[in-house]
């Protein structure tokens, strides 16, 4: 018998990360445009919000601004939404790829989980290569656990 069961782990990137604040604040920075724009991206970058609407189907339509000063369209539809619990959305401008962030409460902390799903191993290589995706996302979870230390 084949096996027919698909491997990815040669095009996602997985992040853990336990925050210093609860769930249902670390729900509302996420899940709040004025907030989101405050510490969303890499270091450096800042961003515009032009719509956020987080339910199944709703768009989310953002530009990051570069230190250097590029603008990087971005456009998601959000895919799942459980209210404290799972976010995913699907990023449909290019790089394509599925993100699923999920939020476990553990008191006064929130333990995140954040997975990226690309199309192909060489979409997921360039993105990592060129854009340094694994370290911006690094950056990209320092910043909100800076962002809800600050506003808790």
């Amino acid at each position: 018998m084949e096996n027919t069961t698909s491997n990815t782990a040669d095009r996602e990137l997985r992040l853990t990360r336990t925050l210093d604040a609860p769930v249902e604040l670390v729900w509302e920075v996420w899940t709040q445009p004025e907030h989101i724009a405050q510490w969303w991206g890499p270091n450096g970058f800042t961003n515009t919000i032009s719509k956020m609407d987080v339910e199944p189907g709703g768009e989310w339509d953002l530009v990051m601004h570069g230190p250097d000063g590029t603008d990087y369209k971005n456009k998601s539809v959000f895919k799942e939404v459980i209210r404290l619990k799972k976010i995913v959305y699907e990023h449909v401008s290019s790089p394509k790829f599925v993100a699923t962030i999920e939020f476990e409460a553990q008191g006064d902390q929130t333990h995140l989980s954040w997975h990226m799903l690309f199309e192909t191993h060489e979409q997921f290589i360039q993105v990592v290569k060129t854009f340094k995706a694994d370290e911006g996302l690094k950056q990209n979870i320092e910043k909100l656990n800076q962002y809800v230390k600050g506003i808790s």
